[in-house]
C-alpha cells in the first residue's frame, strides 16, 4: 500500500488546486482521475468549450452584421460545429500541457483510475488496464465534479436530443432547436445558437430566467435574447417529449402547446459523481441529486475528508470550485497565516449574449432585508466606449447604502462584464464607499469609466 499525506480524487479546477496547495506545503500528495485525461469536465465538455463556441459565434454574428455595409460573407448551408470550433482541441491540448507541468514541477503525481473507499484513510483504484491498487492518506479531498442529469423518460439518442456534454457533437447547426431549462447552461447556449442563426425555443418552468440575479438586469437580457431570435415559453412544464416518426422532436407542455424543432438540448440540472465512490463505507451521504453536504471548512461528516466544487453543490464555478480546493487542504494542515475563509462577495459570470456579471447584494434582497439603498447606474451607450465598440445595450449597475454609503452590490450586463465586476469586488471587499467611484480617475475612454458615471447618477438622487 503506497502511503501519501493527501490524495485528491478529481483533477478538475478543485482537485487541481487543492494537489497543489498540498504540494506547496511540502505534503506527498496524489491526483486521482477516471478518465484518461486531466482536466474534468470543465476543460472537456463545460466550460472552456462553451466558452470557445461562444466566441466563435460573436465572430460569425460580426461578419453577418458587416454585411450591411457592404462586407460579403456566406458561411455555406451544412458548416458543423467541429469546424466553428476548430481551435478548441489547439485550447484545451495547451491547458493540459499547463496542468501537467504544474504537477510535474510540484511533484504531484497522477493516477489514472477510477477510486472508491474502503474507509476513511484508504481508497482501493481500479485502473483503467484492470489491476487495483490500495493508497493510503491522512486526508482525502473529494473534487469529483457533476455530469448532466438525464432523467429516464427522456429519449436521449445522440442524434435528435443532447445534454450539455454531447450538444457539442452535433453533426451540423440546426435549423431550429428547442432548449429545455433556463438556467445558467440553457441560457448561455440559447443566446449561442441564436448567434448562429438558429431559431431557438427556450422552456423554463418558472416565471423568470436566472431567479438569482438581479431582475432589471435579467429583464434586459430577456430582451435582447428575444432580438436576436429566442422564443422564450416561461412558466411552462414539460409532459413529455418524443422524436417523430419524421425525425423531428417533440414537446408536449402542460398548458396544451405543442414544440416542435430539429434539435433539442435538454439543461435541467446536473448530477454529482458520486456513485462510483462507496461513500457507504466511511458513513458519508450523499443527496438525491448526488451532492455531498460539507461545513464551512469544506469537510464531510468524516472530518478528514473534504469535498470541494461542483460536487457540494452551488455556486458549481470553476472560480469557486479552485478556492475551495485550496482552502481545504490549508484547513486540513492548520498553516499557520494561511487564510482558511473564502471572501464573502464571490464574483458570478453569464457568458450569454450579452453577458452578465455580478457581485454582492441584488435590490430584491435588500429590499427583503430592509436595508435603505440607492441604486446608480450608467449605459454604454452614453460612455464614450461603448460608442466605440457598438455595445447599445449594456448597462453597470450599483447598489448603496443611502446612510453610509458603503458599496452593497454591483451588476453588469454587456460587453466584458464578468472582467469589469473585479474593479466593484475590489472596493466591496474592502468595505469602500461608493463614493470612492465618483473621485477615482479612470482611463478614457474605457468601459471601466462606467462606475463613474453610475456612481455620480445614484449620489445625484440624494
Amino acid at each position: 500500500m503506497k502511503n501519501y499525506d493527501v490524495l485528491v480524487i478529481g483533477s478538475g479546477p478543485g482537485g487541481q488546486k487543492a494537489a497543489m496547495q498540498a504540494a506547496k506545503l511540502g505534503k506527498k500528495v496524489a491526483i486521482i482521475e477516471r478518465k484518461p485525461y486531466v482536466g474534468g469536465a470543465g476543460l472537456h465538455t463545460g466550460t472552456l468549450p462553451s466558452k470557445t463556441l461562444r466566441e466563435t459565434a460573436l465572430f460569425f454574428a460580426a461578419f453577418k452584421q458587416r454585411a450591411i455595409i457592404g462586407f460579403q460573407f456566406s458561411p455555406g448551408k451544412d458548416i458543423t460545429l467541429s469546424e466553428l470550433m476548430h481551435r478548441k482541441t489547439e485550447v484545451i491540448r495547451q491547458q493540459m500541457e499547463v496542468i501537467l507541468d504544474q504537477f510535474m514541477r510540484n511533484n504531484v503525481e497522477i493516477i489514472y483510475g477510477e477510486a472508491s473507499f474502503l474507509d476513511a484513510r484508504d481508497l482501493l483504484v481500479r485502473m483503467n488496464g484492470g489491476a487495483t491498487e490500495e493508497l493510503y492518506a491522512e486526508f482525502i479531498v473529494i473534487a469529483t465534479g457533476t455530469r448532466p442529469a438525464r432523467p429516464p423518460d427522456i429519449p436521449f439518442d445522440l442524434e435528435h436530443i443532447y445534454d450539455s456534454d454531447s450538444i457539442l457533437g452535433l453533426d451540423r447547426i440546426p435549423y431550429n432547436l428547442t432548449i429545455v431549462g433556463g438556467g445558467v447552461i440553457g441560457c448561455e447556449y440559447a443566446c449561442i445558437f441564436a448567434a448562429l442563426g438558429v431559431k431557438v425555443n427556450l422552456i423554463e418552468k418558472k416565471e423568470r430566467l436566472l431567479s438569482f440575479a438581479d431582475e432589471e438586469i435579467v429583464n434586459n437580457l430577456m430582451y435582447w435574447m428575444r432580438h436576436s431570435g429566442v422564443t422564450l415559453r416561461l412558466n411552462e412544464e414539460v409532459v413529455e417529449i418524443a422524436v417523430e416518426s419524421r425525425g423531428r422532436v417533440a414537446v408536449s407542455l402542460k398548458s396544451g402547446k405543442e414544440v416542435v424543432s430539429e434539435k433539442l438540448l435538454y439543461t435541467m440540472g446536473r448530477v454529482g459523481n458520486t456513485d462510483m465512490l462507496n461513500l457507504g463505507a466511511i458513513g458519508v451521504k450523499a443527496d438525491a441529486r448526488g451532492l455531498i453536504h460539507v461545513s464551512d471548512s469544506y469537510q464531510t461528516a468524516v472530518p478528514n475528508i473534504y469535498a470541494v466544487g461542483d460536487v457540494i453543490g452551488f455556486p458549481s464555478l470553476a472560480s469557486t470550485s479552485m478556492e475551495q480546493g485550496r482552502r481545504a487542504v490549508c484547513h486540513a494542515f492548520q498553516k499557520e497565516g494561511i487564510t482558511c475563509e473564502i471572501a464573502g462577495h464571490l464574483p458570478f459570470g453569464i457568458y450569454t449574449i450579452p453577458e452578465i456579471s455580478m457581485v454582492g447584494e441584488n435590490e430584491e434582497g435588500l429590499t427583503a432585508k430592509g436595508i435603505p439603498y440607492e441604486v446608480g447606474s450608467a449605459y454604454f451607450h452614453e460612455v464614450a466606449r461603448g460608442q466605440i465598440i457598438g455595445d447599445v445595450h449594456g448597462m453597470l449597475k450599483l447598489l448603496f447604502n443611502r446612510k453610509t454609503h458603503a458599496l452593497l452590490g454591483v451588476h453588469i450586463i454587456g460587453e466584458r462584464a464578468s472582467e469589469l465586476i473585479h474593479i466593484g469586488q475590489a472596493v466591496l471587499n474592502y468595505g469602500g464607499p461608493v463614493d470612492y467611484f465618483k473621485d477615482v480617475v479612470f482611463n478614457y475612454p474605457t468601459l471601466s469609466d462606467a462606475y463613474k458615471e453610475a456612481a455620480l447618477n445614484g449620489l445625484n438622487k440624494l
